[in-house]
């Protein structure tokens, strides 16, 4: 349905950081935008190929009207997480890197009895969210697949 996300960012730097950071053990890598113009910037993560003929990307830049970044109140950006392990490990790098937590890791049965998610806040207090769904219990081990209901 989407073919890409874009949020407003006061400082692209940290922001990077940040997302490098919590974006990194659910598998998702910076977009590569290198020979491309118009991309002074904007940094995002995600599928960017062949100069977004193929995308599912999030982007980060800086407001076009100049004004300082908002965040949206109801808005929220949710990510797949593989695994429980990968919902807990972006909440600890989002914590880690200056954001502030949401919700901690753990089963939401109001939602699923298979809904595993963690919210936290980026540094300009974007909403995020790492959503595992398929299992109700633990990871066995990193990798793991397992439903237990």
């Amino acid at each position: 349905m989407f073919t890409y996300v874009c949020l407003g960012a006061s400082d692209l730097e940290r922001s990077a950081r940040f997302y490098d950071a919590v974006l990194g053990p659910l598998g998702l890598q910076r977009c590569a935008t290198t020979g491309e113009e118009d991309w002074d910037g904007w940094v995002g993560w995600g599928t960017y190929e062949d100069q977004g003929q193929q995308e599912v990307a999030l982007w980060l830049c800086r407001p076009y009207n100049g004004q300082p970044p908002s965040a949206g109140n109801g808005t929220m950006v949710a990510f797949k997480a593989a695994s429980w392990l990968q919902v807990d490990a972006f909440h600890a790098a989002a914590l880690a890197q200056g954001g502030v937590s949401e919700g901690a890791p753990g089963l939401r049965p109001q939602y699923n009895d298979d809904f595993y998610a963690a919210y936290v806040r980026d540094p300009d207090g974007n909403k995020l969210a790492a959503v595992c769904r398929g299992r109700t219990a633990p990871d066995a081990a990193p990798g793991a697949v397992s439903r237990t209901a």
